[in-house]
């Protein structure tokens, strides 16, 4: 909880209140000094309650509801930019200006509807500017990790993935056809029969050579593979079956085995050989040389054979590729060829589309297979997303530019993001996994975002600052930016970037931007400030009618009649402490026509009366009233301790005002004084600021109350005191400087041993000369002390003594106005500190006599002749204490004389006994 003597405000030109008939109470009716009552009231006194006494006609501005609309059905239309028209012109400005860092900071309190007004505005902007482009990410078929971003005018996003899904489904179904059709199985087998003859060819020829060397081309029965031999080691069944010249089965050899079979060959002659010799035991060394050596000719003839065969292998394989390229092509150009002229003014999509034309020809064996995942749909697709179209971002054609607010202002949600699937443990990504953030949802318009949200989530200012000065939005991964892992993402190449963006938030968090971030004036060079307030005028109170009238009809609510409006008028210029000013404050405006509109509906009315706005502005008092409530609680059963009556020499009820969360409201503190004479040279010791419960700005206060007071008395005389000031039964901080001129009405009663009248309370800020400051929260103060006073009892004598420039802030509560036209309540405004005292004391303050000295009757007098008498008092007690000193040092001084005398006296006796006895021992020798 802080308790704050609310700091001062400027101060206001007030004129000098009219002559009214002034009632005194019969504590300013008394001579204070003497005690004698029904004398009259010293002159001074009386020209000072006339002319500080505050008549009830200026203690609260009315609205006249003839002035208003008959109800808000009738309101006239609504000014977005009513009341801001300043930051209206520097939006303007950075709207108008393309360069880099023209974004916009919108400074101003809560509350105040910078975002609705903002928005409209936009929007009525946005209307008459171009339409920005749509935005895709495609597969990039060269780089598959980096995404390509294509741009397409607006709307033209859909159709492309609409054609491009279609293609696709179109795609698969033809390729599925043509793949299994009577004619590609004919054009394949007749590919397969033109080589296998070819293969048997060479096959014959080589086995024609073989026999001239008596070697026979036969194919073991348990690999099949091809070896010569002799033709005796032939099997019967090989020669029968196995020949390689016999047409009924040997051509019927696949082409793999073949080849298989020349490789295998050369591995297994020299068994052959060896195995040949064996079972011819009664051939020579000769014939085996002999046989060996052309069994190995032999052999390179087949291993040539093997490389010519591989080569015929992989011309069937081309040609069987060619075959299924060439119809790809035929099957999908007629598919392109209408997405090709529908776009064939975007050079980005055409080549993308040649590259997808040139990608689904080359894998149309798996695209027709589907065992392979790139080429299969993905998760809730029904395209694979390396042929999927993802769009960012898509207008409507001639929908003007777009205009964004991103209340979640994340990295993620600002820049977009990557998304990523896990499956059976493996984490994976593509193409149609990126997601936009609002970045590229404004690309092309406005972005308004708030600036304490941007600030609190990690690298979002960061990401935001980055994307602005480049004027790109690059995707990259959060996760390893936190975490500095390496592991493998996409990176899709970057979108251009033209939005203006407006961050919303207060000043001061303006000024710690400026301060603490180098860029941010170099990002954000407009600064548009949106006012709290705006005067009071009858053409400025229909534009506000014309505010609720949109707030009702935007709600659906009842409509209000005059006299509610001419209310909430007031209420707003409560709220703006001011009778010139009205709130502009929004969310406390629908905040109360929500619950007027509810107390209408209880009362069965359709349409809202001042009766109703009344019931919910003390419903909403109420609602915040419960520390209030405990505080008057206190002041019954008698545990604050607060006189509004009487007089009491050094002690003054200041008017504070207590805060504690959402809850507001004024009371009276007891502010003491106590004064230690003879002791210091005018120090004044603020307890409050000791202990740690006094504010700077209340320390202030008390520094210039006492630099005043030194001024004041120390060219009159030395300030031979010291005193202490605080607050009594306060145990919160305080703050704020309006207690000043309590302060030194406390002091100056405690030096002067003057009482002051408790029946007043007082408030105001004073500076070094004595002139009393406007301070705050003037109403709240005024009605806590009135409603201390009504908790003891009204004796009509009680009243609030105020500064002067404060009367135009007046926007008392009508119970209060009521009790100061019936006179048991008043309200003075003073300018200066001599007339707050005089109203305090009932005593003329500084009045100087012939010899340019304060008169002994005026309370400067009295404090002047208190300081000599503590002079004089302090000089008496010096001359006693000196005079008691000199009769101590002249008893000491006669004992010590005393007690030399007689020690002189002893030792002289001494001497005389001593030569006695000499004497008498010289009679006895």
């Amino acid at each position: 909880m802080t308790q704050t003597i609310t700091d001062s405000e400027p101060a206001l030109i007030t004129p000098t209140a009219p002559a009214i008939k002034i009632k005194l109470s019969m504590s300013q009716a008394e001579d204070t000094a003497d005690g004698k009552a029904n004398k009259l009231p010293d002159p001074i006194l009386a020209e000072v309650n006339l002319r500080c006494l505050i008549a009830a006609e200026q203690l609260k501005r009315y609205s006249d509801a003839s002035k208003l609309p008959v109800d808000t059905r009738t309101a006239p239309p609504l000014n977005i930019g009513f009341g801001q028209q300043r930051a209206l012109k520097a939006l303007q400005t950075a709207l108008d200006i393309h360069a880099s860092g023209y974004h916009v900071f919108a400074a101003g309190e809560n509350g105040l509807g910078k975002r609705t007004v903002i928005s409209r505005l936009l929007q009525r902007i946005a209307v008459e500017q171009p339409t920005p482009d749509d935005w895709v990410y495609v597969h990039n078929f060269t780089d598959p990790r980096t995404p390509m971003a294509l741009h397409l005018p607006a709307g033209q996003s859909i159709l492309l993935q609409q054609q491009v899904n279609n293609l696709w489904q179109q795609a698969k179904k033809l390729l599925n056809q043509r793949f299994r059709s009577d004619h590609y199985q004919s054009k394949i087998e007749a590919i397969k029969n033109a080589t296998h003859q070819k293969e048997t060819h060479a096959y014959d020829v080589l086995n024609a050579e073989g026999k001239q060397y008596d070697l026979a081309l036969t194919f073991r029965p348990f690999d099949n593979k091809a070896v010569f031999v002799h033709p005796s080691q032939l099997p019967i069944e090989s020669i029968s079956n196995k020949d390689p010249n016999n047409d009924s089965d040997e051509p019927n050899k696949s082409t793999e085995n073949l080849k298989a079979d020349a490789k295998l060959l050369s591995d297994k002659i020299q068994k052959t050989n060896t195995e040949s010799k064996h079972s011819h035991n009664n051939n020579s060394y000769e014939a085996e040389l002999n046989n060996f050596t052309q069994k190995n000719h032999m052999q390179k003839r087949l291993n040539q054979l093997t490389i010519a065969l591989e080569q015929l292998e992989d011309e069937a394989n081309d040609s069987i590729e060619a075959l299924h390229h060439d119809i790809a092509r035929r099957a999908l150009q007629p598919l392109f060829t209408p997405i090709q002229e529908s776009f064939s003014t975007n050079a980005s999509v055409l080549e993308y589309l040649e590259a997808m034309f040139a990608d689904m020809v080359t894998h149309v064996e798996r695209i027709v297979n589907a065992d392979d995942e790139e080429f299969v749909a993905a998760v809730l697709t029904t395209t694979p997303s390396r042929y999927s179209v993802n769009i960012m971002v898509s207008h409507k054609l001639n929908s003007g530019a777009p205009v964004v607010f991103e209340d979640l202002p994340t990295h993620l949600n600002l820049l977009g993001h990557v998304e990523q699937i896990t499956q059976l443990g493996t984490v994976t990504t593509d193409v149609s996994m990126i997601r936009a953030g609002a970045l590229h949802r404004a690309n092309g318009g406005y972005l308004l975002l708030e600036a304490s949200h941007v600030l609190e989530h990690p690298y979002a200012w960061q990401g935001l600052k980055r994307a602005l000065q480049s004027r790109k939005i690059k995707l990259s991964s959060l996760e390893q930016m936190l975490t500095l892992t390496g592991s493998l993402s996409l990176s899709p190449t970057p979108v251009d970037l033209d939005v203006k963006v407006i961050l919303l938030g207060e000043a001061d968090l303006y000024y710690q931007l400026l301060e603490l971030e180098p860029e941010f004036d170099a990002v954000f060079k407009v600064r548009a400030d949106f006012h709290d307030d705006v005067v009071r005028t009858d053409e400025h109170e229909l534009a506000l009618v014309a505010k609720m009238a949109d707030i009702i009809n935007y709600a659906k609510l009842y409509p209000f009649d005059n006299s509610a409006q001419a209310a909430l008028l007031e209420y707003l210029s409560l709220q703006a402490e001011d009778q010139d000013r009205l709130s502009l404050h929004s969310d406390l405006l629908i905040k109360l026509l929500h619950e007027s509109n509810r107390h209408a509906r209880l009362d069965n009315k359709t349409i809202v009366d001042v009766h109703h706005v009344t019931q919910a502005i003390a419903d909403m008092d109420e609602r915040s009233g419960y520390l209030r409530d405990l505080y008057w609680e206190e002041l019954k059963n008698g545990q604050q301790l607060i006189n509004t009556s009487g007089q009491a020499v050094g002690q003054v009820n200041a008017l504070t005002v207590v805060s504690y969360a959402d809850s507001e409201f004024g009371m009276p503190a007891r502010l003491t004084a106590v004064i230690q004479p003879n002791i210091g040279a005018g120090d004044i010791l603020d307890i409050e600021r000791d202990v740690d419960l006094g504010g700077s700005l209340h320390a202030k206060g008390m520094l210039i109350m006492t630099s005043y007071l030194r001024a004041l008395f120390s060219q009159h005389h030395a300030l031979n005191f010291s005193a202490s000031l605080a607050f009594e039964q306060s145990y919160a901080h305080i703050d704020g400087d309006s207690a000043t001129v309590s302060e030194a009405c406390a002091l100056l009663s405690a030096l002067a041993d003057v009482p002051i009248n408790q029946a007043y309370a007082i408030t105001g800020s004073m500076n070094q000369l004595g002139e009393v400051q406007a301070v705050g929260g003037i109403n709240a103060k005024i009605a806590g002390f009135f409603d201390a006073c009504r908790e003891q009892e009204l004796t009509g004598q009680q009243g609030v003594i105020i500064p002067m420039a404060n009367v135009k802030q007046l926007m008392l509560r009508d119970d209060i106005i009521e009790a100061v036209k019936s006179g048991i309540f008043h309200i003075y405004g003073v300018r200066t500190l001599s007339e707050a005292l005089t109203l305090m004391t009932g005593l003329p303050i500084d009045t100087l006599n012939k010899k340019k000295r304060y008169r002994k009757d005026t309370l400067f007098g009295k404090v002047i002749k208190r300081l000599m008498l503590w002079d004089n008092n302090q000089d008496t007690e010096d001359t006693a204490l000196d005079e008691a000193a000199d009769k101590k040092s002249k008893k000491k001084k006669k004992r010590k004389a005393k007690k030399k005398r007689e020690e002189k006296r002893r030792r002289e006796k001494n001497k005389r006994i001593k030569q006695q006895d000499d004497i008498e021992q010289d009679d006895i020798i």
